[in-house]
């Protein structure tokens, strides 16, 4: 079992506004919030989202390199998926591979992906019926 993620971001006032609504859609609650940080808690997991400091800035994230490519999370069925889809086109987030849109990871996977304001891929899949 998964204790805790925690990323550093660019701009944490952007990360808190994307974040915060979808992982609430997901049943996340607020768990802590400091001056340069805050997390969501689902059951004993947690994510901490904290302000990188300037002096590490000058490289941007890319998900390509060595580290994090993604995250991905379960949704309860594919119209939660449609729901959040819907609700990322509202919001101006761009959905990734539209092509092949919901089944990017193949004819079984029903998913939404798309990045988060610092670009890390964030998936969200339904479960397999």
């Amino acid at each position: 079992m998964l204790h805790h993620l925690e990323i550093y971001v660019s701009k944490l006032t952007k990360t808190i506004e994307f974040w915060e609504w979808f992982l609430t859609e997901l049943g996340y609650e607020r768990y802590q919030k400091w001056d340069s940080g805050i997390s969501w808690k689902y059951r004993d997991t947690y994510l901490v989202f904290v302000q990188a400091e300037d002096r590490f800035m000058d490289v941007p994230y890319h998900r390509c390199r060595v580290g994090l490519n993604h995250l991905a999370f379960h949704a309860k069925s594919k119209e939660q998926v449609d729901e959040i889809t819907e609700k990322l086109k509202v919001k101006g987030v761009g959905i990734l591979y539209q092509d092949k849109h919901p089944y990017a990871g193949g004819d079984s996977h029903y998913a939404v992906y798309f990045e988060d304001p610092d670009r890390i891929k964030v998936e969200l899949v339904a479960p397999i019926r």
